[in-house]
């Protein structure tokens, strides 16, 4: 049984598709924000909509980066918010078992692998970006007694060589299933068995694997978790984002061996760790998801998702490579004056006329009533990352209004100068 909340009956249908909300903040600050790119001023929200300040009704494909699931406001998250809140129990405690906190760990406990799950510790953490991945990693370190952990970027990058002379053998093994910064789960050619290859060397013995699957965990890849399409269960699981039930948590769970989170086995980081409101949120979360298989969902609607974007790129002279997984698609844009950079790390290209495409697309969703987000190294993939909680009408408009943008970015090169791929001239 699929829920898309009850304001959510024919939304897609009812999200207007008029140009982008003129309401903007009374003052702009001098920092760098989402406002210029997105000027939507957010009043309400459910599910996959958003109501601007203005009253227009927009259909949301970013989902907090991921963080959202369920999508806005939820009625399940909402009432097990509601209920922390009338219980007067208090709304922080750190380092202290409370009800509310084992609720959420039997729940994980429940979405894991029996293997792990029988054997795991769960270590709660600041939660930012930076905080679980550094507590997974100083954990393996601690653990292994060694210093060096390996990050491959991609599920096909060669794994070092642990007997090269005077190499250090690593102390694990960081991998990012969704290499979120190119927004999709594997590099160009790495399908599920290319994931394989690290991750059956690290089960071999080779290092502790470390999966972080912030951006991919809880149903987003059309399995509960991203690990699971490889056969080979992780020796430690980095989670944030959709753990929390659109609440900030983040939390390290690791086979027993690797350390005693009430000894010293690692460390326990972070002040605002146990916030009750989010394990309340995140235990709902998690069990909605298992309990009306929403993995399955995003996997099945995923695949018809793909399918038209792949078909997208085949008709389109400004759309390159499609790739994702489940509900997370990366529809890359691409412009022939640009060089061709398949090797770009994060940080290390400037952004050209293929990101002005993106932007343009962007744009033009937006003005269609679409909300997508701009990302990749080169800064010219445009991601989509629907609530699991879609439904098949819903992504169909989404789709289209897609489509739609695609098009006319494809018609009209923004600047006007060099005609883009595949355009034919007018007579």
């Amino acid at each position: 049984m699929l829920e898309s909340a009850g304001a959510e009956s024919g939304g897609a249908e009812s999200a207007v598709r008029g140009g982008a909300s003129r309401c903007r903040p009374a003052r702009e600050p001098a920092a760098r924000t989402y406002a210029r790119a997105l000027p939507v001023v957010p009043v309400r929200a459910r599910g996959l909509t958003i109501e601007g300040a203005d009253g227009r009704r927009y259909l949301d494909c970013v989902s907090g980066a991921g963080t959202l699931a369920l999508g806005h406001n939820h009625p399940v998250v909402l009432e097990a918010i509601r209920r922390v809140l009338d219980s007067g129990a208090p709304l922080h405690v750190m380092d202290h078992t409370t009800p509310v906190e084992d609720a959420f760990v039997t729940e994980l406990l429940r979405t894991l692998p029996p293997v792990l799950a029988d054997r795991a510790h769960v270590r709660f953490c600041d939660p930012t970006g930076a905080d679980p991945v550094a507590t997974a990693v100083a954990l393996v370190r601690a653990a292994t007694g060694r210093t060096r952990v390996v990050t491959l970027a991609d599920a096909c990058e060669p794994l070092p060589d642990d007997g090269a002379p005077g190499q250090e053998p690593p102390a694990g093994l960081l991998l990012d299933p969704a290499r979120s910064e190119a927004a999709a789960p594997h590099g160009p050619g790495a399908e599920a068995g290319g994931v394989r290859r690290p991750l059956a060397r690290a089960d071999q013995g080779a290092a502790p694997l470390i999966v972080d699957e912030t951006e991919t965990g809880v149903g987003r890849t059309g399995a509960y978790w991203a690990f699971e399409h490889s056969g080979v269960t992780p020796d430690v699981l980095v989670l944030a984002k959709a753990i929390g039930g659109s609440l900030p948590l983040a939390a390290v769970v690791h086979r027993d061996e690797l350390g005693d989170p009430s000894g010293h086995g690692g460390p326990v980081a972070g002040s605002f760790r146990g916030n009750q409101l989010a394990l309340a949120a995140g235990a709902a979360t998690l069990a909605h998801v298992r309990e009306h298989r929403l993995a399955e969902h995003a996997a099945a609607l995923g695949g018809r998702m793909l399918a038209r974007l792949r078909a997208l790129a085949a008709e389109s002279g400004c759309v390159g490579h499609v790739r994702g997984r489940g509900l997370m698609a990366g529809v890359e844009l691409v412009a022939p004056e640009d060089p061709p950079d398949r090797t770009a790390r994060p940080g290390t290209a400037r952004p050209g006329a293929s990101a002005h495409l993106a932007a343009a697309v962007r744009g033009e969703c937006l003005r269609r009533g679409l909300i997508v987000d701009v990302t990749g190294p080169r800064a010219n993939v445009v991601r989509l990352l629907p609530p699991l909680i879609v439904t098949e009408e819903q992504m169909s408009a989404v789709l289209d209004r897609l489509a739609d943008a695609v098009g006319a970015v494809d018609r009209h090169r923004p600047d006007g100068s060099v005609p883009l791929r595949g355009e034919r001239t007018p007579r």
